[in-house]
């Protein structure tokens, strides 16, 4: 197979890879992977064909570095918005509005769990990717509850491991719907919701609540 041609690099002109990672992403929100071409990719950046695979091999390529900066952009302002010092409901607060505006804002939710859906059964490798990006986004949520339970504010006799895949489960399921029925789920409403009744669920209880807030039995 020859390789795709390659534009030189002398005239100067090649367009930057945002604008084409920009296009692409929205493409595969809107059309998945298999409905996205590459001459659909350029014709919504305004370029060529041959600009197209100046930076990117093929669509697989393309869309594995889409993935990954738009992925890598989202962890990192996550971590910017979740200081070690917030206390754990709040961090969890935090981690749901960057979803909340991600999903809403721009398309990078709505690009990723497109995408994501897709790959179970078509791409292997892709799939593999996107199960590495929600073990991250599990680990991350489980450190903020066990910060949180060290602290007694969070009850103990509930699993970190457990409690992170019931809070990445239920933003995603939230946002599924919102992406398939926007006149009847409020995404903002459901998340709300999420938080009260995590804040509740993993309340400390009895002893263990009066220890966190500075009680605890009396002795005479």
């Amino acid at each position: 197979m020859c390789a795709a041609p390659r534009r030189s690099r002398r005239d100067g002109r090649e367009p930057s890879r945002k604008p084409l990672l920009r296009a692409a992403v929205d493409c595969f929100a809107r059309l998945g992977y298999q409905g996205t071409t590459i001459d659909r990719i350029a014709r919504d950046a305004g370029v060529t064909k041959g600009a197209v695979y100046y930076h990117f091999r093929d669509k697989e390529q393309l869309l594995f570095e889409a993935v990954k900066d738009h992925v890598g952009e989202f962890e990192r302002q996550v971590l910017a918005e979740v200081t070690p010092e917030l206390d754990a409901m709040a961090a969890l607060r935090r981690v749901v509005d960057v979803c909340f505006f991600h999903a809403t804002v721009s398309n990078h939710r709505r690009f990723i769990i497109t995408l994501m859906v897709e790959a179970l059964d078509t791409n292997p490798a892709l799939s593999v990717e996107f199960r590495n990006i929600l073990r991250r986004m599990r680990v991350f949520l489980a450190d903020v509850v066990r910060r949180g339970q060290q602290r007694g504010a969070l009850r103990h006799d509930v699993s970190a491991e457990a409690a992170a895949a019931a809070i990445a489960g239920g933003i995603m399921g939230a946002e599924i719907q919102h992406y398939q029925d926007r006149e009847q789920v409020d995404l903002r409403a459901i998340l709300d919701t999420l938080v009260e009744q995590l804040a509740a669920w993993l309340a400390p209880r009895g002893a263990e609540a009066r220890k966190a807030s500075g009680g605890g039995t009396r002795t005479w």
